[in-house]
């Protein structure tokens, strides 16, 4: 993905060009095509590429458009072809995304956004009013934080970057934390209370000083799509599937595509094969990458994605996460990161991945993520079982009980209760629930102040739907969205991950049929089974495990426990009011010994201390570690910079 970044100086004085050189040496890594530069009175624009088309390579930015409008785009326009028609008196023959794009905000400013169909993040600025506009995709795949203070404004789409070049210390902001430990932290927030992240589907425009958000993509909750036939849904599907992933297959450069034996990253590859052989496409060839553990108890994937391969006639790339060992050599963060993350074999694993990456010259790599979410991948009745009530069609009601009954091994009175709970408001419907608690580790005071109890049990947003299925894969968007808007690239190689299953227009129609389609008793992903069939592998098809790592977080935790008892005797988390040390250690030491624990929710607690203390030590936040005052002084900006 290509970076953008830039200052405003609201006090009319000139850019400091030894910030702008800094941003550019930051961002190096990641936009290793070029760089340029946008300079004003009082604001600076910058712009380093990373290319993944054709199109891009002819890019000239920041832009200037016909109207004097500057912009900075990173992005890849899905429907190019809709908008060239629309606008076609507005553009050149063959025209960039970007031109396509700024005449767009010429025609209709920022309506246009609602027009805009692909993954992508746009800086605007507007010299004559003086304004400042900021909007990201409808998913937040792509990124825009800022810094909003006083006298100015930095922007940036690496995080890491605007923290490191800021001037002073930063707040931690506990509603980042706390959405830390529920799912993942709202859209808008990142761990300091002075930075911002442009939320998904929306827009922040800057003027005088000051920010405002405005949306401009909601789900329309009156769109319907109903066939007589299963057969006309099926069809329907694989169009827009087919789409989907013909899109992301527009690249001037090899793709790789994650391929782990599971119904998801195994369609795309298929898809992508029949679209390459039948239709063609730029990029010149998809091949897959696949990891595996025969060590862990549930891990198959080694015998499913192999049947992939089989079907294409050749090989993929492998690695085995067995050989690269259980646990990090150490727990501490090896390197500076802007957002606290994960503990596991992970590094390990990153690193074999990016060599892939690299030793193969590809830039884009498509990821199965969000076919769990929205193809019905996760079998939860609940939603549809909620939807017959408010129908009031008890006779279904009654049937469908029965079915998912027997198939839940659930007696059907609970599955009737919980439909019921999910017709309540959140808070009402939190006094309900027994599926979600508040792990005991956890301060009381700071779950209640954060609200983190709600958070564990929805969304807080579900853009008006009356049905409770489509305000529960409403709300998944935006879950989707708090997650995607948290999830950094890479450090080890510079790539661009592309996600079929989020495809807007895709996911606008699986919205607009009946929840049924997707979800079955017996049927999980009913639709893309049926779609599907004869173009994916069989035994994938009908296959119902998935692997899953549990093995190796409890291995870390063993190895490191002496450590782990050391620092969570007087922890920094347990300081700021997080958590409580004595509870975590006591349900780290039934972790170990096999008991059952939210094993997720525990190494986040873990990695969320270790970050805590590499930014405490780094002089970044404005904590102090509680056993003692630092003894190495204040580290200058410079050393921030080394240190990183």
């Amino acid at each position: 993905m290509s970076v953008q970044a830039g200052i405003w100086n609201f006090d009319g004085k000139p850019v400091n060009p030894a910030l702008i050189a800094e941003f550019h040496k930051a961002l190096s890594f990641q936009g290793p095509d070029g760089r340029s530069f946008y300079l004003g009175d009082s604001i600076a624009l910058l712009y380093r590429p990373f290319h993944t088309t054709a199109e891009s390579r002819k890019e000239q930015q920041p832009y200037v458009s016909r109207r004097g409008f500057i912009l900075t785009w990173d992005g890849r326009l899905d429907n190019r072809d809709e908008l060239i028609s629309d606008l076609h008196s507005r553009l050149e023959d063959y025209p960039t995304d970007i031109a396509i794009v700024a005449a767009a905000f010429d025609r209709w400013e920022i309506n246009c956004f609602s027009h805009i169909i692909g993954d992508w993040g746009i800086s605007i600025w507007k010299p004559k009013e003086c304004e400042l506009i900021f909007a990201v995709d409808y998913m937040a795949i792509r990124h825009i934080f800022y810094h909003l203070e006083k006298d100015h404004i930095r922007w940036c789409t690496d995080l890491d970057t605007l923290v490191l070049l800021a001037s002073d210390k930063f707040h931690i902001q506990d509603l980042y934390v706390a959405g830390f430990f529920a799912r993942d932290p709202e859209s808008h927030l990142t761990p300091y209370r002075e930075i911002h992240e442009t939320p998904p589907g929306q827009i922040v425009r800057v003027r005088g000083g000051v920010a405002n958000l405005q949306r401009y993509w909601r789900f329309n909750s009156e769109t319907r799509i109903r066939y007589k036939t299963d057969s006309e849904y099926e069809e329907h599907f694989r169009h827009m599937f087919r789409q989907s992933v013909r899109r992301r297959l527009r690249s001037d450069s090899p793709i790789i595509a994650e391929l782990s034996g599971g119904l998801d990253s195994s369609s795309i590859v298929c898809v992508g094969d029949d679209i390459l052989a039948k239709e063609g496409a730029a990029t010149s060839r998809l091949d897959t990458l696949s990891f595996y553990d025969k060590t862990e108890p549930d891990g198959e994937d080694w015998i499913y994605f192999p049947k992939v391969e089989a079907q294409r006639g050749r090989v993929g790339h492998h690695i085995d996460a067995s050989t690269l060992g259980s646990s990090p050599a150490s727990l501490g963060y090896p390197e500076f990161s802007a957002l606290p993350g994960y503990l596991g074999a992970g590094r390990q694993l990153e690193a074999q991945r990016a060599y892939v990456i690299q030793q193969g010259d590809y830039r884009v790599v498509l990821s199965g993520i969000g076919g769990d979410e929205f193809m019905g991948g996760i079998p939860d009745p609940t939603p549809q079982l909620s939807d017959l009530v408010v129908q009031f069609k008890l006779i279904k009601l009654a049937k469908q009980l029965i079915a998912w009954s027997l198939i839940k091994q659930q007696p059907w009175i609970q599955l009737l209760w919980r439909s019921l709970i999910d017709l309540l408001p959140t808070s009402l419907g939190q006094y309900a629930a027994t599926q979600v608690k508040v792990e005991s580790w956890i301060a009381k005071d700071f779950a209640r102040r954060t609200g983190l109890f709600r958070q564990l049990l929805d969304v807080n947003e579900h853009f008006g739907f009356r049905l409770p299925s489509r305000r529960y894969y409403a709300g998944g968007v935006v879950a989707m969205g708090n997650k995607l808007a948290k999830m950094s690239c890479s450090k080890l190689a510079i790539e661009e991950i592309r996600y079929p299953y989020l495809d807007q227009n895709l996911i606008e129609f699986i919205f607009s049929i009946p929840a049924d389609q997707l979800l079955r008793p017996g049927e999980r992903r009913s639709l893309m089974r049926r779609s599907l069939m004869g173009m994916v592998p069989r035994d994938i098809l009908c296959r119902k495990t998935k692997q899953f790592g549990a093995r190796t977080p409890v291995v870390a935790l063993e190895k490191h426990w002496e450590q782990l008892q050391s620092v969570f005797e007087l922890s920094l988390t347990s300081a700021l009011g997080y958590i409580n040390d004595a509870r975590l250690l006591e349900t780290l030491d039934a972790a170990r010994n096999g008991e059952r624990v939210h094993i997720v929710c525990l190494l986040k607690t873990v990695a969320l201390e270790f970050w805590l203390r590499d930014m405490a030590s780094r002089h970044l936040i404005d904590a102090v570690l509680p056993w003692q005052q630092s003894s190495h002084g204040a580290v200058d900006h410079g050393k921030r910079m080394a240190r990183a």
